[in-house]
C-alpha cells in the first residue's frame, strides 16, 4: 500500500493568504513565528523564525455537518508549494505522538479508529485503517491539541 499526504487544497490557501475569510467568516491573524512550532496546512513545513503566518478557524471537510470540526490552524502568510504528497511531511516529524482517526466516504467519523499512535507508527496505522472498507480517509492531528495536520489517503496506482 502507498500513502498519500494531502495538504490543505491550493485555492484555499491562496484565497486565505490574499485576505479570504476563514471558516468562522473572520480574516485570518497575522503573526511572525519564533521558529518553534508553526506548522503550515498548505506546503506542510514549519513556518520558520521571522516569517509571518496566519492563524485562522479551518474545516478540512467539503461541507458544514456535525462530525466535521472546525479548529485553529497556521499558514504561511505569503505563497508556499504544496507538497507532492508521496512522503511524510516535515510536520509529522515534530512531536512524537499524533491522533490519527478515520473517516467514511460520507466524511462522518468511523468509530473505534481514533487513537494516539507514536510518530514512527504514522504509516502502519493509517494502513492499517485504510484497508478498512468502511474507511475513505484518515485526518492527523495533534495528539495534545487537537489540531488538524493533514489527512491521508490511499495513493492509487
Amino acid at each position: 500500500m502507498t500513502l498519500r499526504y494531502i495538504a490543505m487544497p491550493d485555492d484555499v490557501a491562496e484565497q486565505l493568504q490574499q485576505g479570504g475569510h476563514d471558516a468562522y467568516g473572520n480574516r485570518p491573524e497575522q503573526n511572525i513565528s519564533d521558529g518553534d512550532g508553526v506548522p503550515c496546512r498548505h506546503c506542510l513545513r514549519n513556518v520558520e523564525h521571522g516569517e509571518p503566518y496566519l492563524v485562522l478557524a479551518y474545516r478540512p471537510f467539503s461541507s458544514a455537518q456535525p462530525y466535521a470540526e472546525t479548529g485553529p490552524i497556521f499558514l504561511h502568510a505569503d505563497k508556499c508549494p504544496a507538497p507532492d504528497g508521496n512522503a511524510r511531511p516535515a510536520i509529522l516529524t515534530a512531536s512524537t505522538e499524533y491522533l490519527l482517526r478515520g473517516y467514511g466516504a460520507d466524511e462522518r467519523i468511523v468509530y473505534g479508529t481514533g487513537g494516539v499512535v507514536p510518530q514512527a507508527r504514522i504509516e502502519e496505522r493509517a494502513e492499517e485503517l485504510l484497508t478498512r472498507p468502511d474507511v475513505a480517509f484518515v485526518h492527523v492531528r495533534s495528539a495534545k491539541y487537537n489540531c488538524y495536520q493533514c489527512r491521508i489517503e490511499m495513493r492509487v496506482l
